[in-house]
């Protein structure tokens, strides 16, 4: 599984031009999910999200995650992360899970944030989704389970 994360200000998502959900200082991670990917990188992956240190402790240094912070999660799934771009001017899809997989997994990865750490967000999967961010930093990481 891929997440990027960015560390925010605030962020949130907006569906039909209605905001459906947002943030403030903490997390926008958005999620893609490959063919191979199970509940256990689903949850490795949560593990990964909570407590990777991206946040200043108090000399300014990243020392301190996003448990420790008590921040907002906004959790978007994004099948574009697991694109193909090896060749050519056109992203490739036969690396991203199938929809019914990918959708599974990434519920998987919601509940789970949501027991991890309550008041976790989300987009809509399938939706067409505005996301809007303010990049804390900017620090955007990738990370894979």
């Amino acid at each position: 599984m891929i997440a990027l994360l960015q560390r925010v200000s605030e962020a949130g998502v907006a569906i039909a031009g209605r905001t459906t959900a947002a943030i403030g200082a903490g997390l926008l991670v958005l999620v893609g999910v490959r063919p191979a990917d199970t509940e256990q990188h689903a949850e490795r992956l949560v593990e990964r999200i909570l407590g990777y240190r991206v946040f200043g402790d108090e000399s300014g240094r990243m020392n301190r995650s996003l448990t420790d912070i008590g921040g907002g999660l906004l959790l978007v799934p994004q099948f574009t992360l697991a694109a193909d771009t090896r060749k050519g001017s056109r992203p490739g899809f036969s690396t991203a899970a199938a929809p019914e997989v990918a959708r599974r997994l990434f519920d998987h990865v919601l509940a789970t944030a949501k027991i991890r750490h309550p008041g976790t967000l989300s987009g809509v999967f399938g939706a067409d989704m505005q996301v809007s961010l303010i990049n804390d930093g900017p620090v955007t990481i990738w990370l894979e389970s």
